[in-house]
């Protein structure tokens, strides 16, 4: 029941995590052989739901990255049912408050340290002797990507039993500019990068770890260096898309059709 990514984080590294956003169990056994050090399956905005994670799930376990779930919310049912088809971490989107990071953690944790009913009927197979000690690896990440988020970044980051603060750039920008920039990632904006730091700054100070979602390679890396313990670097439907695009239009090149 081991968490790769906390065995990385003991020996002094940074994370680099994958993206799914198809609901394929072959897209997801490809992006697992690819070398990432974890793997999430995007529940939230992705084009899949349970009974695609499940297999994907089984799909990604023999390449060995450690696996993850972003749920589409704070909703216990779809965290509880992401663990027990063994995912070892949650990302939860739009956590505004230390109650709402409480409530979430809660989700994660058997009694006495949560409110986890027990279950895991993949879990318990794809990891032998899974049990209430799996409380210890699991890994809860509150997304923030508001104002109200921004505003309560302290307290949240407080909270028992919150692992990582996970950054959405898109959302962080919408939720904080008031619609003066468009939602993207890898931000160049004076104040947004102030605030990507300052997230980074809040998450060491209180003894979490911290993730951003990039868009490049060149930004996760630039974002290591203010001190991020882990990046995500694109997604699956955004490489298949580049890769095709860039194939047709060298081809039109060398054509010149």
């Amino acid at each position: 029941m081991s968490n790769k990514i906390k065995e990385i984080w003991a020996a002094g590294k940074p994370v680099i995590n994958g993206w799914c956003s198809i609901g394929n169990p072959f897209v997801a056994e490809i992006m697992a052989g690819q070398g990432y050090d974890s793997v999430t399956v995007d529940m939230q905005h992705g084009a899949l739901d349970y009974s695609d994670l499940l297999p994907m799930l089984q799909a990604m376990k023999g390449s060995g990255p450690a696996l993850m779930a972003r749920v589409p919310w704070r909703d216990p049912a779809q965290i509880m049912k992401a663990l027990d088809a063994g995912a070892m971490g949650i990302i939860c989107p739009m956590i505004n408050s230390r109650a709402e990071a409480e409530e979430f953690v809660s989700y994660l944790r058997y009694p006495p340290l949560g409110q986890r009913s027990f279950g895991p009927t993949r879990a318990g197979f794809a990891m032998p002797g899974y049990s209430v000690a799996v409380n210890d690896e699991v890994l809860a990440w509150a997304m923030i990507e508001t104002a109200d988020g921004m505003a309560n970044l302290a307290e949240i980051a407080e909270t028992p039993g919150l692992d990582g603060i996970y950054v959405g750039p898109s959302d962080l920008t919408l939720g904080t500019q008031n619609g003066r920039l468009a939602p993207a990632l890898d931000r160049q904006e004076p104040e947004m990068i102030a605030l990507i730091k300052e997230i980074a700054q809040v998450s060491r100070d209180k003894g979490v770890k911290c993730c951003l979602h990039c868009l490049t390679p060149e930004y996760a890396a630039q974002a290591i260096a203010w001190g991020y313990d882990m990046v995500t670097v694109g997604a699956d439907a955004r490489f298949l898309a580049a890769a095709a695009s860039a194939s047709v239009q060298t081809w039109r090149e060398l054509t010149g059709n």
